[in-house]
């Protein structure tokens, strides 16, 4: 059996850093995604670490979180500037833009983001998107990533499917 490498979205690390997986609370949560992109089998975008970034210094503050994702976790942000993922981005960008049901801010929304890029990068490297966004067959106002996943045939599954899937346990 091949093992799934997971692509993880940005919201993935903000819900696990500002929700159930505090840095101060779960510390096993993000040793185990090092240990996981050290082997390979997790990674992410670097756009979604410049979303990571934003985080960083508001109020003088350093952001936790931007600070891990520079830190050990900094060599899992894979480049999206390559030929097969820019073409695959191309051909993503053409079916959003084609879909009548989401509006035009909707859509200009998605193509200055990371999200169109995240499917892009596993559509061409044959990923798994981990996200915590769920297919919505009739909103407008977003372009939800499952929604974009489904036509191009990327699996997508959220933070604890991954963690049972790769067998995590905390103790």
């Amino acid at each position: 059996m091949d093992r799934s490498v997971y692509i993880l979205d940005t919201n993935v690390f903000i819900e696990a850093a500002n929700r159930y997986y505090a840095f101060d609370i779960a510390p096993p949560f993000w040793d185990s995604l090092l240990q996981h992109a050290d082997n390979g089998i997790i990674e992410s975008i670097d756009w979604v670490k410049k979303e990571l970034e934003k985080g960083k210094g508001k109020e003088g503050e350093e952001d936790e979180l931007a600070i891990w994702a520079e830190g050990g976790f900094s060599h899992a942000f894979c480049s999206t500037d390559e030929k097969d993922v820019i073409e695959s981005y191309g051909r993503i960008m053409s079916w959003v833009q084609s879909q009548p049901q989401y509006s035009d801010a909707a859509k200009a929304d998605f193509a200055k983001g990371a999200d169109g890029w995240l499917v892009a990068y596993a559509v061409a490297k044959g990923r798994v998107v981990v996200t915590h966004e769920v297919p919505k067959v009739d909103i407008r106002r977003k372009v939800p990533i499952p929604n974009v996943c489904e036509p191009f045939n990327v699996r997508y599954i959220d933070t604890f499917v991954m963690l049972r899937e790769l067998g995590v346990r905390f103790s």
